[in-house]
């Protein structure tokens, strides 16, 4: 039986390993694993601690479909609507670029059902908190280790993780990358900022003409969400979410600051866009080192090891 294993549980991991299992023909052991504590990467969606139905998407916001990737990905959109993973976005964003033909989408369950959709269809072993370390080759077949836990051995090992982490792997797959290959992962550049998720109590309410608005006027915070109305969800069974993503420049400057203290500076900025809030009954601060890597969407570089 093939062993195959996709380490990176967010939108290419997932899809990938659900292509692997609806491709390979024969027997298939799929494996996934990734070093947080659960599916989406750069897709997460968090709930609050308080009420676990009180969701935010501190990750990707929603989905802009051009037309030519509309027709290119046509069946992966199809599928998506049809399960009801995504839905049209029909709550106004302010300051959104509106380019003709495109299409917006949201995920009214969170951005990280998506990711979830494909891990269901994939039907991998997916394991969370697995820190790959090291892969080495042993008689033919890949031997990859992790901070915790014995080795394991695969036939095929597929990378899905920033290409910063790639470079961090110890091993024979430091002899496999070619000088080019490795030019190529250093050249990768990302867009650090962070997300502040805030969650409230139940029957609160945030008296906005807008779900989303896009802020051009603030060192710190470039983008804020009522995320429950992003999605058009309305319940009385939790409270709203607030997300606020800060602006690059910002991300940079406090990239190695207190997570405290950079909760702090963003809530005291949020206040002078939207002064009167109450205090949330929770927060979650999300540190984005890896975000938005412009030059990796366009390489799409998968390191495969094993078939080549």
């Amino acid at each position: 039986m093939l062993r195959v294993l996709v380490v990176g549980a967010g939108l290419t991991g997932s899809l990938c390993a659900a292509l692997l299992r609806r491709t390979v023909a024969g027997p298939l052991h799929l494996a996934l694993w990734d070093k947080a504590g659960d599916a989406g990467g750069r897709m997460i969606t968090a709930n609050s601690p308080q009420n676990p139905r009180c969701t935010a998407d501190l990750g990707a916001q929603y989905i802009t479909c051009t037309p030519h990737y509309a027709e290119k990905h046509r069946e992966f959109y199809e599928e998506l609507l049809a399960h009801g993973v995504l839905v049209p976005l029909t709550s106004p964003i302010e300051g959104m670029m509106v380019k003709e033909g495109d299409c917006n989408f949201v995920a009214p369950q969170g951005i990280s059902s998506i990711i979830k959709h494909y891990l269901k269809e994939s039907g991998a072993e997916v394991f969370f908190k697995q820190r790959v370390t090291q892969i080495n080759l042993r008689n033919n077949v890949w031997e990859v280790s992790k901070e915790t836990g014995s080795p394991e051995q695969f036939d095929l090992v597929i990378l899905t993780m920033p290409a910063p982490q790639i470079l961090e792997l110890q091993g024979d797959i430091v002899n496999l990358i070619t000088e080019c290959q490795r030019q190529q992962l250093a050249s990768v550049s990302y867009s650090s900022r962070y997300a502040l998720g805030l969650f409230y109590e139940v029957g609160m309410k945030i008296d906005v003409p807008w779900a989303g608005r896009y802020i051009t006027s603030n060192p710190c915070v470039r983008f804020i969400s009522i995320d429950n109305q992003k999605r058009s969800i309305e319940s009385s069974e939790f409270g709203p979410s607030l997300v606020i993503h800060t602006t690059v420049p910002f991300g940079v400057t406090h990239m190695e600051h207190r997570e405290e203290d950079v909760q702090q500076i963003i809530s005291q900025q949020l206040e002078t866009i939207l002064p009167g809030l109450p205090q949330p009954v929770a927060t979650k601060c999300q540190k984005w080192r890896y975000s938005q890597g412009l030059l990796w969407r366009l390489l799409k570089l998968l390191l495969v090891t094993g078939w080549y």
